[in-house]
């Protein structure tokens, strides 16, 4: 089965590639400048700000599942850059979605910023409010997807973390870096959101898949501030929590505002089987696959 996941070379696209392909897909994986050495899938270069190319590549490949992972993430980029957030987060996705009326499955990536945060654990029928240009983008993504095609659905995710070969940085590997080195790590105490390992949320969208789930589903970890993340991240390290500094979101001037908790009610993904494991197996999982794939393993 022909599987064409966009972003290849983003922190959540790479482990979605690598994973499809070992269980048997023919993955086809699209890459903007270079794509990743390791990775030996069919690679196809894509610039979502082109959106004939998009056209192009999904009649080229004709995929059965269409995975879109790409999307300009950078929250305080998004509040600037606003036009180039909604042609990236929302016209490549609606000529995406157009391009692939005859596939089997469309998965669209989304996330917990489609919601202002007043109240946290946000169910899959609460009515998104974003706070940010950001969420606002991601949620007209939804919107076109679910207004486009009924063959598909929307995986909302929070905070993705875990190791990636292309440097993709996130908080899961900076804090884990700095705690490896004994340096502090700063983390808010009063943001919550739903932290999700990028490696095992690749392995629940197979199950996905294999299932033929549509709609809205949530499919993220277990609801912590960055702070408590952190903390528990410096105990399997066996580093001093001492290193992990609170921090508020006040004092760190963000250009966007944050939600305080975005946190993301799982129940759903529960009763299918695409729940993740708590935070400390994923953590700890996360921290295995760095040593073992920067020292060049498989």
């Amino acid at each position: 089965m022909r599987v064409l996941v966009t972003g290849g070379t983003g922190l959540l696209g790479y482990w979605v590639a690598r994973l499809f392909m070992v269980r048997g897909f023919k993955v086809y994986a699209t890459y903007h400048e270079k794509a990743p050495p390791d990775l030996e899938v069919s690679w196809v270069r894509l610039d979502l700000e082109d959106l004939e190319s998009i056209t192009r590549a999904v009649e080229e490949v004709k995929p059965s599942i269409v995975i879109h992972t790409a999307a300009y993430t950078d929250v305080d980029g998004c509040e600037v850059n606003r036009e180039r957030a909604y042609r990236v987060n929302y016209l490549a996705t609606a000529a995406l979605a157009k391009a692939s009326k005859d596939t089997e499955l469309f998965i669209y990536i989304s996330t917990d910023y489609v919601f202002d945060g007043s109240r946290g654990m946000y169910r899959e029928s609460d009515v998104p409010v974003p706070l940010n240009y950001y969420g606002l983008s991601k949620l007209l993504g939804e919107v076109v997807v679910t207004a486009i095609l009924s063959n598909s659905v929307i995986v909302r995710v929070s905070g993705l973390y875990g190791y990636s070969p292309t440097g993709k940085k996130n908080f899961g590997v900076v804090a884990f870096e700095k705690l490896s080195r004994g340096e502090p790590v700063e983390a808010f105490v009063d943001q919550r959101l739903s932290p999700t390992y990028v490696k095992f949320l690749a392995e629940k969208l197979i199950k996905l898949v294999d299932a033929r789930i549509t709609g809205v589903i949530h499919i993220a970890g277990e609801r912590l501030s960055r702070y408590e993340f952190a903390s528990i991240l410096a105990e399997i390290l066996g580093a001093s929590k001492d290193h992990v500094k609170p921090k508020r979101l006040a004092d760190a001037k963000l250009v966007a505002p944050r939600p305080r908790d975005s946190s993301l009610d799982t129940s759903k993904a529960r009763e299918f089987d695409l729940a993740l494991p708590s935070a400390r197996e994923c953590l700890k999982d996360m921290v295995e696959t760095y040593r073992k794939l920067s020292r060049g393993g498989k």
